[in-house]
Parts: C-alpha cells; structure tokens; sequence
C-alpha cells in the first residue's frame, strides 16, 4: 500500500493517480490483499488447536503421530508453530523412512515463510516440494506449487514470472478437475489471476475471474473460500469508487476470516477498510482499523502486514496534519520495508527461479522418452542424474557464499566465524574502547519540511559515507537510531590506538558534513552534526535469533550518548577518560564542569586540531601505544 504525495498526484505503485486540490482522491487509491495458496484454505485454528491438546497430551496411537503432525502443520496459523510442527513432520518422517509426508512439510514450511516475509526461505522450501512433485509425478501437487511461487513472485512485484507461474498452474489443474481436490486448486488460482487483473487497475476484468472462482467455491461448499472471494470483489468496487458496496462486502467477509485464525488476510482486510475511510476523510475510522491492523500484525509477527500498518498510519497522519506522528510511522514503514525486501533475497530467488526452470525442463525431456527403448530411458536418467548433482553441489556452494557475505555484513568477520562454528557468540568484556556518537542538530524539526523520499535518502547519503570512514580507521559500526550514528574502536579486534583513530574519523566525518553544505543537490538535505566520544571498558555480544545485531553495553556507552548531546554543533566533545589518552596527540579546550543527566558533573574538552603540524594520519597511529 505505497503511497507517496507529489505534487497533484499519488505514486502508487507505479501508477499516476490524480487527486484534487483538496487532496481528495477522484480515482481509486489502488488496494492490495493477501495473496492466496491452497492451504490458507484448508487452515482451521479451532481443529488446530484440539489437534494441538491431543499431541501434547501423548493421546494418540504411535501409528497416527505422521498423520496427526501433517495436520497440524497444515491446520495452525501461526506461522512459528507452523514452522516447528513441519520440522517435526520432517524428522519423524525420516526416521520412520515415510518420503510420503516430504511434500507436505515443504509445502508448509514454505507458506508459513511467505507468511513471515520471508519470501528467498518460502521459494526454498517450495522448491523442495516441487522437486518431489516433479520426480513422483504428481500433477495436482505441482499445480500447488506453481501457484504458491506465482503468489511469491507477486508479492516480490515480479509481475511477469508470476503470471508465467499462474498460467501453468491453470492449464494442469483445468486438465485434472474432477474432484473436490481438484477444483480447489483451480478456485485458487482463478482467484489469485483475479487479483492480479486488481493490481493492473483493471476490476471488471478481475471481477470477472471471480465470479468463475466464487461459482467454483460455492459448488464446493467452501466457506473460508468464499469470504476470500467476496472480499476481494470488495476490494474490485473499491477500485471501481463503489466505497459502499466494498465496505458491504469486506465487513461480511472479515468475520468469517478472522473467526478461523487467519491472521496475516485479517490485517489486510482491517487495513483495506482504513485506506476506504481514509478515502472519505473520515480519520478517527482509518486510525483506528489501521491501529487493529498493526496490533494484530505485531502480535503475530507478520513483517509484510507491519510495514503496511505503519505505512497506512504514516499517511493517515499526514492527510490528518500529524506531521511529528506521520514521520515516526514512516521510519518504522522503511526498517520492515527493507527487512523484506533486501537485493540479496531477490538475487536468491532469481537463482532459485532459474533452477526451478531448468528441473521441470528436465523432467519433460524424460517423460518424452518413456515410450522408446529400456537403454535410452537409462541413458537419460543417468544423465539426468548427473545434472541434478551438479547443479546441487553449485547451489550449495554458491548459497554458502551468500550467506558468508551477508552474515559478514551484519557482524564482525571474528564473531561471524564463532557463530558459524559454534551457532552461538559469547559475550565479551572490552577493558577499553571508545565509543563515538552522532547526531544530527535539529533533526526531528528540520525533517518535517521534507518529503519522506529527500529524507530517507539524506541519510542514507550522510550515512553511507561514515560507513566508508570508520572502515578506512578499522573501526567497527554499532548501529544507527533514527539520524544517530554510533560505533567504536578497540573491538572486536583489541587494539592501542582506539582513541585517536576514533578521533581521526570524527574529523573527516565533521569535514565531510560541512562540505555537504556546498552542495547544491537539491534532494540531499544540509544539516549540523554533533559529535560525542568517551572511553573505557564495555561488554559486547550478539543479540537475537532471526535477526542478528552486534551491540556493547556499559555505562561507557551511556556516558558517550551524553557527551554528544551536551556537544555543539560542528565540534567533537570527549570525556576526561578520552582527553586523557589523546591529549598529546590533539589540541583540546577544557569546557569545564557540566551537569550531565543522571551523571551529576563531568569534565568535558572540546577537540580543536593535531599537535602534529602535518596531521596524524592513518599510519602515524599504527605507531601510537595509548595503554
């Protein structure tokens, strides 16, 4: 549900859409809705749950335990339940030597990823399963596959793959249909190109998709199916500016949704419902199915739905004239935004994509030979077989990499090392370290005068160049909040120079920000910075298990915040501790004893330049023993 304000019209996604002087919507703000696999249809929450106090209860026979976990991983929405329940299908299945049960856990394990965000994970495991569809033979279970990567590849905006992905679906399934089985798996998928028509901005073509689905759903009885389809001919009247009969039809369809526990559609519906009062100015209505939408989506952990929540409100606020609200919502959008979507995953998929491809190539080249002689059938499986290993082995060492790469940009290439050869990192305490904080002067008021675009690229401007600048000093990043920057030296690596390298980059990083200045880009803002440094001894570790970050704490890092926000503009402000190890190196400025927030009094010194008439450079600190 993106959405940015340019002048008269609305960017969204990709489309101009006009709007008049009183920003007031003359055509349909363009709706999305949760994609749909053959699964979300067969979820139950309540049969879960009673499924659930069987099996943790013991109270089943040992005969039943693959049956009773395959329906479990098939029936929770939860998708962190969902994910332990497949991976318990898989090792009792294994153990056990039943392949029958493979298909389904990858299948499960694959949505309840794409439920997540998760999307390079979900394309993985549904690979999976394909590979066991394609080698068996099943046609109706590739034809749920191809939907399932059609429904990915959407929501990725790969617009072209997914409809190549639904049209396959489509022909097999049409060619097996006769049972109810059978026509489920078409009722999806004539579903989801029904929805696709939506995000081209064509609703009587969709529409008439679904009326063929909802004909499909209602022959069969399916009533989760059909409150999916009448939402979505909501979202259609939507599109087509009949708010009443959307809103009609899309309150009828969200009880029916939620009351079976799915929760990632629920979120969408209650956002939908918001973009619509939105649409008529009605705020306290938008803000307060858009507040539901975010509360159940954060207590799910449904990362695609939390930035739409945080999106939605960031707009709202805006059209509402909450301009502090509607900045803290959009930088909580862009964190979930790129936790979702990153270049690394879409390269991933793409690989994946193409080695998807290349297996059901192959698997038609054998099933056009079944009909010649015994020897050329051994031929080309052998061949066959050979292909499929390589290709293996190419896969794993090409994702190995990936992943060293990633990881390494995330943690230190130390503590990535530990936690590839250990899955875990211990904590470390650090005798001394100087840790550095930024800060941009009157950041918060300065950025309500910009767009949300001239601002997340501001600082990702000024950011990207002090990543550059530490690295060259062999410093180490923390973290950024906001339009803070933090970071530190002496770790992970121990060194004797910490300080005056940290106060070496603190200068190039004050001269790049005041030649920023002279710039006369116009979509890069101006701003002053404040910087804060102070040394001494931290512990440092990994937090986290889905989302790895590096972090110190100590009463250090406390005393270095406060050291940058009691700094001036355009100066470096350091602790007693710091002065202390650099005061030969650099001419500093006593400022006296001042009041620090729950600190009492602390001397503080203002850096003023080197001693050293040619400046200390990166070199000359190698030479520097400071303890």
């Amino acid at each position: 549900m993106i959405s940015i304000y340019i002048n008269n019209y609305i960017v969204k996604n990709q489309k101009l859409i006009y709007i008049n002087g009183n920003n007031k919507v003359i055509y349909i703000v363009f709706a999305f809705f949760v994609m749909l696999s053959v699964s979300v249809f067969s979820q139950n929450q309540k049969l879960a749950d009673s499924l659930e106090t069987i099996y943790l209860g013991d109270d089943f026979k040992e005969e039943n335990k693959l049956s009773l976990l395959k329906q479990l991983a098939a029936q929770h929405s939860d998708p962190d339940k969902k994910l332990a329940y497949c991976e318990e299908l898989l090792k009792v299945a294994k153990m056990l030597d039943s392949s029958q049960y493979f298909f389904s856990a990858y299948l499960e394990k694959g949505n309840a990823f794409s439920q997540m965000g998760d999307y390079s994970l979900a394309i993985d495991n549904y690979l999976e399963a394909g590979d066991i569809a394609l080698k068996e033979n099943k046609k109706r279970e590739l034809a749920i596959i191809l939907t399932s990567m059609a429904v990915v590849y959407q929501e990725m905006e790969n617009l072209v793959a997914a409809i190549s992905y639904y049209k396959k679906s489509i022909a097999i399934s049409r060619e097996l249909l006769g049972t109810e089985k059978d026509s489920l798996v078409l009722a999806t998928t004539i579903e989801n190109i029904g929805y696709f028509y939506l995000k081209l901005n064509k609703p009587d073509s969709a529409l008439i998709y679904f009326d063929e689905s909802g004909a499909l759903f209602k022959r069969m009885d399916h009533e989760i199916g059909l409150a999916y389809n009448m939402a979505n001919k909501g979202l259609a009247y939507a599109q087509s500016s009949n708010y009443k009969k959307a809103e009609q039809n899309i309150n009828a369809a969200i009880e029916v949704i939620e009351s079976s526990g799915h929760h990632s559609a629920t979120c969408e519906l209650l956002m939908e419902i918001s973009e619509i009062y939105l649409v008529n100015e009605e705020f306290d209505l938008a803000t307060e199915f858009a507040y539901r939408g975010l509360n159940l989506a954060s207590k799910n952990n449904l990362k695609p739905q939390l930035s739409d929540a945080y999106l939605l409100l960031s707009k709202i606020y805006e059209q509402s004239e909450g301009s502090n609200q509607s900045l803290a919502f959009y930088k909580n959008y862009i964190v979930y935004r790129d936790s979702i979507k990153n270049l690394s995953s879409i390269q991933e998929i793409a690989n994946m994509r193409t080695d998807f491809e290349v297996s059901q190539k192959q698997t038609e080249v054998d099933l056009l030979n079944q009909q010649k002689k015994t020897q050329q059938i051994l031929v080309f499986t052998m061949l066959a077989i050979l292909l499929m290993t390589v290709f293996y082995f190419r896969n794993i060492s090409s994702a190995k990499k990936r992943s060293d790469i990633l990881l390494l940009n995330i943690l230190p290439s130390k503590t990535a090392d530990e936690l590839k050869q250990f899955g875990k990192v211990k904590a470390k305490k650090f005798e001394s370290v100087s840790v550095m904080f930024t800060d941009f002067q009157a950041f918060t008021r300065y950025s309500q005068k910009l767009t949300p675009e001239i601002l997340v690229k501001s600082v990702d401007y000024y950011f990207s160049k002090f990543d550059k600048i530490i690295e060259k000093y062999q410093l180490e990043k923390i973290k950024t909040i906001g339009d803070a920057y933090m970071c530190a030296g002496g770790l992970p690596n121990r060194s004797q120079d910490h300080a005056v390298k940290i106060i070496l980059a603190a200068f190039e990083i004050l001269d790049f920000v005041n030649k920023s200045k002279e710039s006369t880009e116009e979509d890069i803002a101006h701003f002053d910075i404040r910087i804060g440094i102070n040394t001494g001894p931290v512990v440092a570790g990994v937090v986290g298990e889905k989302k790895f970050a590096y972090d110190i704490w100590g009463d250090t890092v406390n005393v270095a915040s406060r050291m940058e926000s009691n700094s001036k503009p355009g100066m470096i402000n350091v602790s007693e501790n710091t002065y202390n190890l650099v005061k030969d190196y650099f001419e500093c400025k006593y400022r006296g004893e001042i009041d620090v927030k729950n600190k009492g009094m602390m001397k503080m010194y203002f850096v003023k330049g080197s001693k050293i008439s040619d400046q200390i450079d990166n070199r000359a600190s190698d030479k520097i023993v400071l303890y």
